[in-house]
């Protein structure tokens, strides 16, 4: 039997595990739970883990995976959403082969997606435009429109559960709500993966990491060029 803070933190880990593919950071779920101090978040952590509900990824800053939900949080979060999707971590290894394009894999299961090479994860990088190979995701995981992958390099985003080296997978997009996880060209030249904040004509990126302080820009010096919808780790 959970509580109800505790329920409430595991909805609210779901939600962001399926809008972002990742989970949330300690600071937000404090936020969201308005507990006063990051203490109870871990507490409520360490209660779900006990019963089961979730599993911390072992050296993976504040990374959860949730292993099952109560019947009742099942039941909701497996009613369809219009026009919804479901983003996931998935584990595997990086293919050799390079075919151009997406393409669908024989099975009908899974889709190759190019990698786009590497994007920014720390201080933006050279934008990205030459695909190095080709990766396999579930279909599940993309949807609708179009996809593309990129290889994380850096640590600014270690508290959104995105450490160096993953894959994320991207669905393009022009346009992004406050508090997406984005792709974004940084005056033409460069690109950087991070949150996205706009007040008006200004718009903050912001790092998932307190080493990182949040830059801020005018609306006509970035472009979205998509959104995170899920992540593959390699070991």
């Amino acid at each position: 039997m959970l509580t109800k803070k505790q329920l409430d933190l595991l909805e609210f880990i779901q939600k962001r595990v399926q809008r972002d593919g990742v989970p949330p950071s300690f600071d937000e779920m404090k936020e969201a739970l308005d507990l006063r101090s990051k203490s109870g978040i871990h507490r409520l952590i360490t209660a779900l883990e006990e019963r089961g509900f979730i599993r911390r990824l072992a050296h993976r800053a504040r990374a959860l995976e949730i292993v099952k939900l109560p019947d009742a949080l099942q039941a909701k979060f497996d009613a369809p959403v219009a026009g919804g999707f479901q983003p996931r971590v998935i584990d595997g290894d990086r293919p050799d082969s390079r075919p151009a394009g997406a393409q669908p894999l024989e099975n009908g299961g899974a889709i190759d997606l190019p990698v786009m090479g590497r994007i920014a994860a720390g201080v933006p990088i050279a934008a990205i435009s030459e695909i190095s190979h080709n990766v396999s995701v579930p279909s599940s995981m993309v949807g609708k429109g179009e996809h593309y992958a990129l290889e994380v390099k850096g640590d600014s985003m270690i508290d959104a559960g995105i450490n160096d080296g993953d894959v994320v997978v991207i669905r393009e997009s022009s346009t992004a709500d406050n508090g997406d996880i984005v792709v974004a060209l940084v005056e033409d030249s460069e690109a950087t993966l991070k949150r996205y904040r706009r007040n008006g004509d200004a718009i903050a990126l912001e790092a998932a990491n307190p080493a990182y302080e949040t830059r801020l820009f005018r609306g006509d010096q970035v472009k979205v060029q998509g959104r995170l919808v899920g992540l593959i780790r390699t070991y």
